[in-house]
């Protein structure tokens, strides 16, 4: 039987005549850190002080012991990962040269021993040594990330550190084994009726051309089995499972997960030889793209059930991978579904995740639209750049395929979107840019592989160079316009098949500042605020979004903070309100971004110390089966009542047009029923539209709520807030009740300020006079204090 050895032990790296323990899987600067070396990136301006080490040669080495033949034809020595460009050498013989982070590499090293050594060249020369070779192609930022395979924003972007690593990122070992192992098997499963199937396709390596070889495979918790023999170097094996239960997304169903053992037999001997597991789910999926009325549909149908997409993008959770544990990853992923994701897209500057991730995905029941690693630029097709994207691709496509949660393969982020609209194809003159990746390459290499699954070109993409790439009423659409230049109600002016990309930035968590920017006074202009707000022209603006509802504050960095995580809410959950109700025209929205891989000012939900800002809670309302929200419909006012649950909602919706004094000038109950997966529209009455900056209207229906204010809350004359303040302890948890005597706007409590671990559970909330809400904080020790409570508590206040 194979066996395997891993190889994390008496690592050292090797710079310059010195030596210092290393961690494998790892990376150089995380070593540094843990030898003293460098101070840490992430704190105030110290990613400039380690600018070094990325553009440095680096050496890992290990002693190997002996590996002769004992009981073994062959031994391999496995690399999970190699970032980036390195030369591995066995004693002083050279094994090989690599060049990919996103591939796996393996050598025969049957009978050698010594000194292992991996020396990796800095990504820099690498990437320049090709662009010399290959010529210049433009992109979004200045660094050289498309000329090189490697993770495009460990070379910084406008939310990330220029931090460029190297080094065995991913697991080493040797592994040991005899006549024959399985070099690959490609699990194709799909569903007929109540009967799943199997389909592993098997690649074989021999070390005994002549031994008689077989494969056999069976499911997990049902009695199916199958055989068949191998042929030269590979073999078929077909499982067919009846009454299989179906995987789900979250929110529509369970996800039940099969276990595939497939074993590899010498058939003369009868001895197993090699064995591979893996789970999968049995689920049907498709790509609606055709066109109608509205233009060109992009709607995911699983199971026969059309869906609204409710997702977010994903960027590596660390600027630095290997620190990702499946703990974080399943963390992270835990916090997406709390709030009612069920999408998930990897975004391509970063990488195709570990198996940690797919695994978490698979269990949480969370859909995984996967792109290629390619983002912002133009890529070149010249080698040896070429023949990397096609292996790569060919790897992950099978790596990633047994999980039913991986949903859609796209091509590129922005790319398409980039030639047409960037200048790229006039600076190009005809230059190679990956058009040919993404249009021939690609879809070639999935339809081969995992024919299962849709392809799309790239995101956005309207489906044909006959129109512009970015076309809202075509396929998929990147909304940028409004948060670079616009007020976010610009988001209702168009109805976009598939929002694939929108957001609006915010800083992180209060405490999150504190750690990473030091005691001293924070302020919105400080020299390490700007240094960790990495878009361009981040703070004008976020000043100017701001300043077309609110009172920029001056000099008070409190306030400051909380009005721009609170209009970093209000514009997202502007845009999914008024998306979700235009469904079945509009059937997803991806919300840029669930995560950050430092401290950072972002577009993030959930910041670079992983606390939940209060764009998070608020996906939790937005992203709910049950949505209510008011929207204007050719100059009238609608109440829709928008239900993604798999039961009728039969809402008596209670509209009452308010003052902001508290007075009720009017009032009515109207039924709407929205069957499920639906939406319904009810007319507002006209005696129940706000008029003016002094009212607004409130419409309730079985616990959920949505607000209508007519004016921007800085022509608003509120009554200054006036609340009330309980606190209870509980067992592992303190309850703050808060009660209101006036309209209290947009209330938040802060945890973090009351102590850095504190979360509470509830985001921002809008009370009427008399109303209450009650807020669990976890995490805060020590006794409760009416006062800090207060002083963590933040709502909107008169002109300001």
């Amino acid at each position: 039987m194979l066996e395997a050895t891993p190889l994390t032990e008496g690592w050292i790296l090797r710079h310059e005549g010195r030596s210092l323990p290393a961690s494998v899987p790892g990376c150089v600067h995380t070593d540094l850190l843990a030898a003293g070396l460098i101070p840490d990136p992430f704190l105030e301006r110290n990613e400039t002080e380690v600018a070094w080490v990325g553009r440095r040669e680096w050496t890992y080495e290990v002693g190997l012991p002996g590996s002769g033949t004992v009981g073994h034809d062959q031994t391999d020595l496995v690399f999970d990962g190699l970032d980036t460009a390195a030369e591995i050498r066995l004693d002083g013989r050279l094994l090989g040269s690599v060049r990919n982070m996103h591939r796996s590499y393996r050598f025969d090293i049957t009978g050698m021993s010594g000194r292992l050594s991996v020396r990796f060249a800095s990504a820099y020369a690498e990437a320049e040594a090709v662009r010399e070779r290959v010529g210049d192609r433009p992109g979004a930022y200045p660094e050289p990330f498309q000329f090189i395979r490697k993770m495009a924003c460990s070379f910084g972007w406008d939310w990330g550190p220029t931090l460029v690593t190297a080094g065995v990122w991913r697991p080493v070992r040797l592994e040991r084994w005899s006549t024959a192992r399985i070099a690959r098997a490609r699990p194709v499963v799909t569903v007929d009726g109540t009967t799943g199937r199997v389909e592993l396709l098997v690649d074989v390596e021999r070390a005994a051309v002549e031994a008689g070889l077989r494969l056999e495979a069976r499911v997990g918790g049902v009695d199916v089995r199958a055989v068949a023999e191998v042929e030269g170097t590979g073999g078929v094996v077909r499982l067919d499972v009846p009454d299989v239960e179906l995987w789900w997304p979250r929110g529509y169903g369970e996800q039940p997960l099969y276990d595939v053992e497939l074993t590899l037999y010498d058939d003369g001997r009868d001895r197993a030889l090699d064995v591979w597991r893996r789970r999968v789910g049995f689920r049907g999926v498709e790509l609606d793209r055709r066109a109608d009325e509205h233009g060109t549909g992009f709607t995911f149908v699983v199971n026969g059930e059309r869906l609204f997409a409710r997702g977010v993008n994903w960027v590596p959770d660390d600027v630095f991978p290997s620190r990702i544990t499946r703990e974080r990853y399943r963390e992270r992923l835990r916090q997406a579904a709390d709030v009612g994701v069920d999408l998930v897209r990897v975004w391509g500057g970063g990488i195709y995740e570990s198996e940690d991730f797919y695994d978490a995905c698979d269990e949480l029941g969370l859909l995984v639209w996967q792109d290629f690693p390619f983002a912002c630029a133009a890529y070149p097709e010249e080698q040896p750049l070429r023949g990397e994207v096609e292996a790569e691709a060919r790897e992950n496509v099978v790596r990633l395929m047994p999980h039913p949660s991986l949903v859609l393969w796209n091509g590129n982020n922005e790319n398409l979107w980039g030639f047409r609209d960037w200048e790229w194809e006039e600076r190009l003159a005809g230059d190679s840019w990956g058009e040919g990746y993404y249009l021939g390459v690609l879809p070639r290499v999935v339809a081969e592989l995992d024919p299962t699954r849709p392809y799309t070109a790239g995101s956005p993409w309207s489906g044909s160079w006959e129109r512009h790439p970015n076309d809202p009423a075509h396929g998929t659409h990147h909304s940028w316009e409004v948060w670079n230049r616009e007020d976010y109600s610009e988001y209702r002016a168009n109805v976009p098949r598939f929002v694939a990309e929108f957001g609006w930035q915010a800083p992180p968590a209060y405490a999150t500042l504190r750690r990473a920017l030091g005691e001293g006074e924070l302020s919105a202009d400080s020299p390490g605020m700007l240094h960790h707000q990495k878009a361009e022209d981040g703070n004008g603006k976020l000043e100017r979004g701001l300043a077309r509802h609110f009172v920029v504050p001056d000099g008070d960095f409190d306030r400051w903070h909380y009005l721009m995580q609170l209009n970093q809410a209000r514009a997202v959950a502007t845009g999914i309100e008024y998306w979700r109700s235009l469904w079945p025209v509009c059937a997803g929205t991806v919300v840029w971004q669930l995560n950050d891989c430092w401290p950072v000012t972002s577009w993030a939900a959930i910041d670079g110390d992983g606390r939940e800002k209060p764009l998070w809670h608020e996906l939790r309302r937005v992203y709910a089966d049950r949505l209510l929200t008011l929207q204007v419909r050719g100059g009238e006012l609608v109440s829709a009542v928008v239900n993604h649950a798999r039961d009728a909602w039969a809402a008596g919706v209670r509209l009452r047009r308010m003052s902001v004094e508290g007075d009720v000038i009017a009032a009515v109950e109207l039924d709407a029923t929205a069957a499920a997966r639906t939406v319904a529209e009810v007319r507002v009455p006209r005696e129940l539209e706000p008029v003016g900056a002094k009212e607004f209207l409130v419409a309730d229906a079985d616990g959920v709520r949505a607000l209508h204010f007519p004016a921007p809350d800085r022509e608003v004359p509120y009554l200054r807030p006036e609340f009330e303040v309980e606190v209870e302890v509980g067992p592992g948890a303190v309850t703050v009740i808060v009660t209101a005597r006036t309209l209290v706007r947009d209330l938040l409590l802060q945890a973090d300020r009351l102590a850095p671990a504190a979360r509470a559970d509830t985001g921002l909330v809008t009370l009427l006079p008399g109303e209450r809400v009650t807020i669990g904080v976890r995490g805060w020790e020590g006794v409760p204090d009416v006062d800090a409570v207060r002083e963590a508590l933040y709502c909107v206040e008169p002109g300001r």
